[in-house]
């Protein structure tokens, strides 16, 4: 295998633009043949004489980064004839929450049915004609992010339609071994996690779509296009030789994806996820918090896998948009043993601890907080003063249930 030096970066803890230390890591470079380049070089058989639409956005690449959209429409066997688009757009610039209208694609002139304005399931209008929806999307493998909802719909509308859904498989880049995090509860559904798996579920989009015809029994016909190269225990922050497509604005690398299953946790609260600032999900904090001492309390946690580093930031836009907050940036120290959610809640309860009159939860009925976490209980245990592992403790045997229907749903070893 060949070598590519990594970065890990530190913070300086008052302006982390200033000065960054660069240690360089000799990390193999894992060769992945993603499902779109599956399909074009062996699977093209079952597309022969079909209209195909494609649910995808700007993730959708191959490991040139040339676009799905223009590999399929360059060949003479495919009749690509619409597009679907999940939150963010087929462009994926659209922000968090921002509804997107369907129209015509400008590049290729296909029309664009948005799953992420006024619909979000396929309408019948929407699925007339189409014998075949392909899916590639790349998904951060975390429950409290749409895509899953969107890929659960398609294949719940198109068992009305009598179209098949084909997935094209990606890797899961928060690697396929390490489980956490509470199973959805019913009472927490919504679509920003509409199906019952942990947090943190270590699965493949393509086997989440196996796992949700099965366990739904859903008679829709389901092809999943494997990918080549990505095992189960490959390290998240591994080389790969594909490119890095942001899947929503401020997922802007492994490293945003690595950390976002504990730190999104704070969208659900008054303190800034790091929206607006460059480091979004990485950074987090508020103008009344101290950096230093936040960083110093968790520090002395002994938190597996991850260090904490005193910063500030003046978010463009979000929470705090133009105010200097302080805060600590999220660094992963070591991809093996780093829980993200476990994280997130240790970050969400000293925040609380230490600034109880100033730390607020967003209310609601749920509350935003208890949908991300799929459970009240993450935020009961917090206002009750429970320690980190006790509120772990409640959702074990959920965790044991979940990895036994998992395991019948794995493709990859």
């Amino acid at each position: 295998m060949a070598l590519l030096p990594i970065a890990a970066v530190a913070a300086d803890p008052v302006q982390p633009k200033a000065e960054e230390a660069v240690k360089s890591i000799a990390v193999p470079i894992r060769h992945i043949t993603p499902g779109i380049e599956v399909l074009l070089s062996d699977r093209l058989e079952s597309l022969k004489g079909k209209r195909v639409a494609l649910l995808t956005n700007q993730t959708g690449v191959d490991r040139k980064g040339v676009s799905n959209v223009d590999l399929l429409r360059a060949h003479p066997a495919i009749n690509l004839v619409a597009l679907f688009s999940p939150e963010h757009g087929v462009s994926g610039a659209a922000q968090a929450g921002e509804k997107v209208a369907s129209g015509i694609d400008p590049k290729s002139g296909l029309p664009v049915h948005s799953l992420y304005g006024e619909t979000k399931m396929p309408t019948a209008k929407m699925m007339q004609g189409i014998d075949i929806v392909l899916v590639d999307l790349q998904d951060v493998g975390t429950r409290f992010y749409t895509y899953a909802s969107t890929l659960l719909y398609m294949l719940r509308a198109a068992e009305t339609s009598g179209s098949e859904v084909t997935v094209l498989d990606r890797p899961n880049p928060q690697g396929g071994m390490m489980i956490e995090g509470p199973a959805l509860e019913p009472a927490f559904a919504s679509f920003v996690g509409s199906y019952a798996v942990p947090v943190r579920h270590g699965m493949t989009f393509g086997e989440l779509a196996q796992m949700f015809v099965g366990e739904d029994r859903l008679r829709t016909r389901l092809r999943v296009i494997a990918m080549r190269g990505w095992s189960r225990d490959l390290a998240p922050y591994l080389a790969w030789d594909l490119p890095w497509v942001p899947p929503s604005p401020n997922m802007l690398s492994p490293r945003t994806a690595a950390v976002y299953p504990g730190t999104a946790l704070f969208e659900g609260t008054n303190i800034s996820e790091g929206r607006g600032s460059e480091k979004p999900f990485e950074y987090i904090g508020g103008p009344f918090i101290d950096g230093a001492a936040l960083a110093e309390r968790l520090n002395a946690m002994g938190l597996p896998g991850v260090d904490f580093k005193p910063v500030s930031f003046t978010p463009d836009f979000s929470k705090y948009a133009g105010q200097h907050c302080h805060g600590v940036w999220v660094i992963p120290t070591n991809s093996k043993t780093f829980q993200p959610f476990r994280t997130g809640i240790a970050l969400v309860k000293t925040v609380h601890d230490m600034y109880p009159d100033k730390f607020e939860f967003r209310p609601g009925a749920p509350s935003f907080f208890d949908q991300l976490a799929g459970t009240d209980s993450v935020r009961k245990g917090i206002l009750d003063g429970k320690s980190v592992s006790d509120i772990e403790r409640q959702w074990q045997d959920g965790l044991n249930a979940f990895m036994q229907v998992r395991a019948r749903y794995l493709m990859y070893h």
